[in-house]
């Protein structure tokens, strides 16, 4: 068996890059990495992204504030997670700064005594330093940072 993939040309390459990213919102390097699975030489990689900047199908700025909103309200995830996260997929320093503004400081405290509570009463441990350690890793695990977590144990679990 003969898989051969096929080769595009720049222009429907374009063509099925702007719809990659008109799908939803996308990082510079989730792109590049369709395009090379694509198969498109560097050059043509380069071509392509600048176009696709400038007729502001990407946009490093609206990906990264997206992002944290939706792991935010959707995934529960705490500002560690989605800072990790968006250094892993090359954002820069600044927009991830701005990201972080996208979630406001009230809600993300009510969304850490929301889901510690609820994780609380789904751990049917009966040893209390268990107990907490079950709760604790949970929510770092999820990116809550280490003081909020501790104090938020210390708060529910005496």
């Amino acid at each position: 068996m003969n898989y051969t993939q096929k080769s595009y040309s720049i222009n429907e390459a374009k063509k099925k890059a702007e719809r990659y990213c008109a799908y939803q919102e996308r990082c510079h390097l989730e792109v590049i990495t369709k395009l090379r699975s694509m198969r498109m030489i560097p050059e043509a990689i380069d071509l392509i992204t600048t176009h696709l900047i400038q007729n502001d199908f990407l946009n490093e700025e609206r990906f990264s504030r997206s992002y944290a909103r939706g792991k935010f309200n959707v995934k529960n995830w705490g500002k560690g997670k989605i800072v990790a996260e968006l250094k892993r997929r090359n954002i820069s320093k600044f927009n991830i700064k701005l990201a972080l503004e996208e979630i406001d400081e009230e809600d993300y405290v009510q969304k850490l005594d929301l889901i510690a509570r609820k994780r609380l009463i789904q751990i049917k441990e009966q040893n209390l330093q268990k107990r907490r350690k079950k709760l604790a890793d949970y929510l770092l695990y999820r990116g809550w940072e280490i003081n909020l977590v501790y104090s938020k144990i210390s708060e529910l679990i005496s």
